[in-house]
């Protein structure tokens, strides 16, 4: 937006201050003035004959007062001003330099804390906030890329064997690139999916947790079975406010991921929903292998799988989790993966309960 350029805050605070000055000196002198006409003033040491005789001698005394409080207000308030502005000119600074892409820079105002300090600590705390998403964007950017770019160039690949072998067995080309562009259709169908999410461009309406967890595990149970899995599920009715088929796409995420990465036979999942300190709380376990707590802290990252969980037969795009954690968050909740003793992982989503109205919030 354009502006017509106007005084700066220093010389608003310049005028502003040598005012007051002014004004202050004004009415003191008018006060004293005042108390040598009445002649009541105890420290009078000389009489006057009339109030011309006091205003010829007072009148001097007081103009050289007011020039002398006029020129030390517009220089002491111009040096006070501009001390007292210093840290925003930094800030101000800082705010250019970051506009110019650099997120690095960090103001880091030094002394105690007043309202200056609070904005610098606070503009520092969200350009830290920024740089970090701005990594995390660039990194979900290239690591899609290359996903995407992965299927494309196994298509051409396959196309170029074709092209160069025009006796080979069509079925069999063509059983891999329905394959592969599934694949694809799948990854670009959860990148979108995870970007619906974080836009939280969804209608918020009331969903029992229970119910949706009954569902995801309906459609999964044919894959758990083949598996050789037995899944349990357990809990009351768990009311909550968002999308409902956001919900049920994090809780098909998670079972999925709970049958996916499980022991090759005989493995279980374990389903609990619950109302627990005014927190709708979904919990997926499963059983499997011993997993590294710092891989676990990776895995609801874009593109983690974590390698040594993966089966061939089910290894997905690497969106899974950080879906659910993208739609928890969207629904103002929280994700915490934690590697179970015996084995496996246990994922817990926490959202906030429907308000006992059954007003959506």
């Amino acid at each position: 937006m354009d502006r017509a350029p106007g005084p700066s805050v220093r010389l608003k605070l310049t005028l502003s201050y040598a005012g007051f000055l002014m004004l202050a000196g004004v009415v003191l002198l008018v006060v004293g003035y005042v108390s040598l006409s009445r002649g009541v003033h105890p420290g009078v040491l000389f009489m006057v004959r009339s109030h011309s005789d006091l205003l010829r001698d007072f009148a001097p005394t007081a103009a050289l007062v007011l020039a002398f409080l006029l020129v030390f207000g517009l220089l002491g308030g111009w040096l006070l001003a501009g001390r007292m502005l210093a840290p925003l000119t930094r800030i101000t600074e800082a705010t250019r330099i970051a506009a110019n892409g650099s997120l690095s820079h960090r103001i880091e105002l030094a002394g105690r804390r007043d309202e200056f300090r609070e904005l610098a600590d606070a503009f520092d705390a969200m350009l830290a906030r920024v740089e970090a998403h701005v990594v995390e964007q660039r990194r979900f950017a290239a690591n899609a890329s290359h996903e995407l770019r992965t299927p494309l160039a196994i298509t051409q690949t396959l196309l170029d064997v074709a092209r160069n072998d025009p006796n080979r067995d069509t079925g069999e080309l063509v059983d891999r690139l329905h394959a592969v562009n599934a694949r694809a259709i799948d990854l670009t169908e959860a990148l979108l999916l995870l970007s619906r999410a974080e836009r939280r461009s969804f209608t918020r309406e009331h969903a029992d947790l229970s119910l949706i967890a009954e569902e995801a595990t309906e459609t999964l149970l044919p894959l758990a079975e083949k598996r050789g899995l037995t899944i349990e599920t357990s809990g009351a009715m768990t009311p909550a406010v968002g999308s409902r088929a956001l919900l049920l796409q994090m809780t098909t995420n998670l079972v999925h991921n709970a049958i996916a990465h499980n022991l090759p036979e005989q493995g279980t999942v374990w389903i609990t929903t619950g109302v627990h300190r005014e927190n709708a709380v979904l919990t997926v376990e499963n059983t499997g292998d011993q997993l590294d707590p710092q891989l676990v802290a990776t895995l609801a990252e874009p593109f983690q799988r974590g390698t040594e969980r993966i089966r061939n037969d089910h290894a997905g795009v690497g969106l899974g989790l950080a879906i659910v954690k993208s739609i928890a968050q969207a629904h103002d909740g929280t994700l915490v993966l934690t590697p179970r003793p015996a084995g496996g992982l246990r994922v817990t989503v926490q959202l906030p309960a429907a308000p006992p109205t059954g007003v959506a919030a």
